[in-house]
């Protein structure tokens, strides 16, 4: 059982989330809201979520890419361009 909402937007599921999520089950086991057993299997689902970002970080930095949709790379505008826009296309 999660200690907040349960959100299956995928947009969502990236490091912030993660914080988040950490953070609200915190809350709820020092309100008494959530047994510790169940903060003690979000704490090691967060683990695995690490473990994998920690490999995705390896990838990046082997392949050179951008980021990935957990870890979001947002590069700085640069010539006077005030943001940008990225258009993926699904498939």
């Amino acid at each position: 059982m999660s200690a907040t909402d349960n959100n299956t937007d995928v947009q969502s599921d990236n490091l912030q989330a993660l914080r988040a999520e950490l953070f609200a089950t915190l809350r709820a086991v020092r309100a008494g809201t959530l047994q510790i057993d169940q903060a003690r299997a979000v704490n090691e689902l967060a683990k695995t979520l690490v473990d994998t970002a920690k490999v995705e970080v390896s990838y990046i930095e082997t392949t050179g890419s951008n980021g990935s949709q957990f870890i979001e790379h947002k590069p700085e505008p640069q010539n006077g361009i005030t943001g940008v826009v990225r258009h993926r296309l699904a498939g």
